[in-house]
């Protein structure tokens, strides 16, 4: 499987996405006011930091999705002992396409994996699951590449977004108005020294 393959060839913390703190994610939640036991779902999550990070912020219920199963395994020890399942932590190998959520979440971030969904069918198909996912009012923190990012990723082609694009897109979740409370621009350094500009927007759905 093609994503197991890039962390086996080069690590958790050799992928260009890899940040020892998900130091916007975190600020981002914050000004969104997402409450401590509100419960979170990181999709694409990977062998991200963001739920070690959340826990150690007071947040209980963070459930990990990612098709990955050698990123979940490096996040899982990355927590350490007494912090995993049935812990705060829930981990979710699947993938995101294909989840159907069994409760809804009050935060649903992506930090990048809907920049790899090039096709329309497959973009639809993550607004249906978000939308199935996310309670009445819900937050969103969502990232992709800017407009100047990279134009591949790991070998595969992405979409890149400006700020009023991605709210656009997240504005079409059949039946439910977006109010975007924050957008950020992040030029993150890969583990390689190479600048990544990124697009974030965070705010809420409608009921």
């Amino acid at each position: 499987m093609h994503w197991d393959a890039v962390y086996e060839q080069r690590g958790a913390e050799g992928v260009s996405w890899y940040q020892p703190v998900a130091s916007t994610s975190l600020a981002l939640i914050e000004a969104l006011g997402v409450a401590r036991d509100a419960a979170v779902v990181d999709v694409g999550g990977g062998a991200s930091s963001l739920a070690g990070g959340l826990v150690d912020r007071g947040f209980t219920d963070v459930s990990v999705l990612d098709i990955s199963k050698c990123a979940l395994d490096a996040a899982r020890e990355r927590l350490g002992p007494g912090r995993e399942d049935p812990g705060p932590v829930t981990w979710l190998h699947q993938d995101l396409l294909d989840w159907r959520p069994r409760n809804r979440f009050g935060l649903w971030h992506d930090r990048a994996v809907c920049h790899f969904l090039t096709d329309a069918a497959d973009r639809a198909r993550y607004l249906a699951v978000l939308r199935a996912a996310v309670q009445p009012g819900g937050a969103v923190v969502l990232a992709t590449f800017a407009p100047d990012g990279p134009e591949y990723c790991s070998g595969l082609p992405v979409a890149r977004y400006s700020a009023e694009q991605l709210a656009d897109v997240l504005g079409s979740v059949a039946g439910r108005d977006f109010r975007t409370v924050r957008v950020e621009r992040e030029e993150h350094v890969s583990p390689s020294g190479a600048v990544q500009a990124f697009t974030w927007v965070a705010g809420r759905l409608g009921s």
